[in-house]
């Protein structure tokens, strides 16, 4: 059996805007359990309290999640700086 090969490059990853799609989600996941919350006593009664919890675990997470995005765009940007500062600091040689 043949080993498969790629035939093209692979494309360069999309960057979006990481930080303000990961504070949206995390908005609404608040904003579903702000909803919920009057509702805490029918949920109950029914047995399905993980509606009430699931939106707060997503906005605790998304917290979280805001954290780790603000600092990964930060060491993005620190590495691009790095970059070419080093790239302005060692003359390429001619060929």
């Amino acid at each position: 059996m043949a080993k498969w090969t790629a035939q093209h490059e692979a494309p360069e990853p999309l960057e979006g805007p990481v930080v303000a799609t990961v504070v949206g989600g995390t908005i609404i996941w608040f904003v579903l359990f702000l909803v919920q919350l009057p509702f805490y006593g029918w949920f109950a009664d029914r047995g399905m309290l993980w509606w009430v919890w699931t939106p707060a675990a997503g906005t605790a997470l998304g917290l979280f999640g805001i954290w780790y995005a603000r600092g990964r765009e930060a060491a993005i940007k620190r590495h691009k700086e790095q970059q070419s500062a080093q790239a302005v600091a060692e003359p390429h040689p001619e060929v």
